[in-house]
């Protein structure tokens, strides 16, 4: 290797290493098993060991059968014996680098100066959320929407370059890990290609007829039946909380934000193009990314009439798109409008790096976190959960409802065993699923008094669902099987 390569290579290695430690910091630090791994890790865990959750199988499925997230992740873990602890780590750190490279590669086509190209992958770091729509641009934890988003991210980056093979197996791939983050892509970059590729029209619409066709038979007699039909009152009644599904509800500072993204985007695509800076394929990607404005309309208008399909769709996060392609041209805007200098395009990175060190900084600082935390924590909870993986495997453990929120980790999760319900979690599941929606909410209604539960209470609750441990802080009249601080862990039969 020569001495120009190898610097550009340890270039390189320092521009990664750099990107993955501000997007975590502005994320609170790295997190094993923080929120949504309360689905992801159980699911991962069914696959490794079918013997674990006998309870909770149906619960855990609903949402599981829609994509391979799983069964992929199981299947790294068996072929590399990573213990998931480091596999969701060594997951983490491929996402943020999968995302970093595609960003670096559409700034390369799109930017004049390198500092340009530095200055979006600091702004990229700025973690934050997109207005009601349930997601945030980065996650601290590892999370199958966020690994899809940067494999969607690669995609746009291979259209630009006009790779069309590439392009597909990219969408592909993000597919396998969450489904509806690829559909907005295969959306965005499908009519984006039809608008830029005329000799490819005739194929784009050929496949586009056969998607219907598959999506109407999926939707009607096959694997998604049923998704046509309307929500009926109980059901919708089971997401109250999850204001992020119903855009009809949105107060006016979420249509602001989100709205004004889009705008943002087209106020600096219109001075790109009056620069003469636009290429056809840009052009095309920018047409591709508002096709998603009618794709959102139209699911806005079906929540009018409750569809599930329209809810389950969350069409609030075609947004994130609009976001990730606004930051794009807004950096350009900034440091390349009107001239392409490169001190221009210095000060403006070594601004918006200095705000993201400062906001890392401070986003640790305000919220206690270590900048990773790679395991369950060693604490009280953590200790109780220890102890709760060396029981039977078929046990049924009954916790506060919002033990996830409480304690940072779930019993699914931390104690890998079943759990009488998990408040936040089960509810968002209940959204693919009826069944799995009304034993929600029914489990929330019988622990609606959990803190002045009684002995005979508990064991009336144990008898009824087939329940073996209960962990709380409270001091029951019941046989004490583990404890650890405050927190004790009582048999239930």
């Amino acid at each position: 290797m020569n001495r120009a390569r190898a610097t550009a290579v340890l270039a390189a290695v320092c521009l990664l290493t750099g990107f993955v430690l501000l997007a975590t910091f502005n994320s609170g630090g790295y997190r094993y098993g923080a929120s949504d791994q309360a689905f992801y890790q159980p699911s991962v865990l069914v696959q490794l060991d079918p013997a674990l959750f006998p309870r909770d199988r149906s619960l855990i499925a609903a949402q599981a059968r829609l994509t391979l997230a799983d069964e992929s992740v199981a299947a790294v873990a068996r072929v590399t014996g990573l213990p998931l602890p480091a596999l969701f780590l060594a997951l983490y750190v491929l996402t943020l680098s999968l995302l970093a490279a595609g960003a670096w590669s559409i700034a390369r086509r799109v930017y004049v100066n390198t500092w340009t190209c530095v200055t979006l992958l600091a702004a990229l770091t700025l973690r934050h959320a997109i207005a009601r729509s349930g997601t945030n641009t980065l996650e601290g934890y590892f999370h199958p929407r966020q690994l899809a988003f940067a494999f969607g991210v690669l995609a746009v980056a291979s259209f630009l370059r006009d790779r069309r093979v590439p392009t597909v197996l990219l969408v592909l791939a993000a597919a396998a890990f969450h489904p509806t983050t690829a559909l907005w892509f295969a959306v965005w970059l499908g009519v984006a290609t039809f608008i830029a590729d005329r000799a490819t029209r005739l194929v784009l619409g050929g496949l586009a007829a056969v998607t219907l066709v598959a999506g109407l038979w999926a939707l009607t007699v096959g694997p998604l039946a049923g998704r046509l039909q309307p929500m009926d009152p109980d059901w919708l009644a089971t997401l109250a909380t999850k204001d992020y599904l119903f855009p009809i509800g949105w107060p006016a500072f979420a249509w602001i934000f989100n709205l004004g993204t889009v705008i943002l985007l087209a106020g600096a695509f219109v001075v790109r193009t009056r620069a003469g800076l636009v290429r056809d394929r840009e052009r095309a990607l920018v047409a591709g990314c508002f096709s998603l404005a009618a794709i959102f309309s139209t699911a806005v208008l079906l929540q009018y009439f409750n569809v599930a399909l329209a809810i389950q769709l969350q069409p609030a996060r075609t947004f994130w798109m609009f976001d990730f392609l606004a930051t794009i041209f807004i950096v350009w805007l900034l440091a390349e409008s009107g001239d392409a200098r490169q001190r221009r395009a210095l000060v403006l990175c070594l601004v918006v790096l200095a705000f993201s060190l400062t906001r890392s900084y401070y986003v640790l600082t305000e919220l206690d976190r270590r900048p990773f935390r790679l395991d369950i924590p060693d604490d009280d909870w953590g200790r109780v959960m220890r102890w709760a993986r060396t029981t039977d495997k078929r046990s049924g453990w009954l916790a506060d409802p919002m033990h996830a929120v409480l304690y940072g980790t779930s019993v699914r999760v931390a104690g890998e065993r079943d759990v009488f319900v998990e408040g936040v979690k089960d509810a968002a599941i209940g959204m693919y699923d009826r069944a799995v929606a009304m034993r929600t909410a029914e489990r929330m209604r019988e622990l609606s008094n959990l803190e002045r539960v009684t002995a005979d209470d508990a064991r009336a609750l144990a008898s009824r669902y087939d329940l073996d441990f209960l962990v709380t802080s409270a001091v029951i009249d019941l046989p004490v099987a583990f404890t650890s601080g405050e927190l004790r862990v009582y048999r239930l039969r």
